[in-house]
């Protein structure tokens, strides 16, 4: 063995014997509180990335979509092929400067909220996506503190990943792990429209 070759495993042996030590001091398993924000792109796509993650580990994962209307998505197609295995509710009516009606989005906002609580209670659920619900928060569609409070009630074994820009602060604190997705480059600033298999 070289010299370069040998330094480089006494290296990464040091390396593994510290993230083995990390890995073993953690001892907690519960339930996590999940929050993607920020302006970049990729907040629902991540989340769903996890319910892929879920039902691979024969998990059933509840969705709730809180803003975007009931159009027909790429993702929504690919998780219709586990059955009862995933449950979803778009119960959106679109984005906020489509409806341009807030007495009707708060209504929207009230009725998916009551679906996500509903599913919250659901005991055969692993996962349960709240897709927009920052944007409900933030345009006070919902009151902050009831959101907050039925997610500080769900089931202790129960994941929660809330996605949406502009995650308020309570939130932000309440949860156990939170992505900001930051704003790099993006093709729509060059005049590239949305695509299928990209954007839904």
């Amino acid at each position: 063995m070289s010299d370069e070759a040998e330094r480089h495993r006494a290296k990464m042996a040091k390396r593994k014997a510290v993230q083995d030590a990390e890995v073993a001091a953690k001892t907690i398993e519960k339930g996590l509180l999940i929050v993607h924000t920020g302006p970049g792109k990729g907040k629902s796509t991540a989340a769903f990335g996890l319910a892929l993650r879920m039902l691979g580990n024969d998990r059933r994962v509840g969705v709730v979509q809180f803003i975007k209307g009931a159009w027909d998505s790429g993702e929504r197609r690919a998780l219709a092929a586990f059955g009862d295995r995933v449950v979803w509710h778009t119960l959106g009516e679109g984005f906020t400067w489509e409806t341009q009606d807030r007495v009707r989005d708060i209504a929207a906002a009230r009725r998916a909220f009551d679906t996500a609580r509903a599913l919250m209670a659901d005991p055969t659920l692993g996962l349960l996506v709240l897709d927009e619900l920052n944007i409900a928060l933030r345009y006070d569609y919902l009151e902050e503190q009831a959101v907050l409070a039925a997610l500080a009630a769900r089931p202790p074994m129960l994941h929660v990943v809330v996605t949406g820009r502009n995650a308020r602060p309570g939130l932000i604190a309440a949860a156990d792990l939170v992505t900001d997705m930051a704003a790099v480059k993006h093709h729509f600033a060059a005049g590239v429209k949305a695509q299928p298999g990209v954007e839904f």
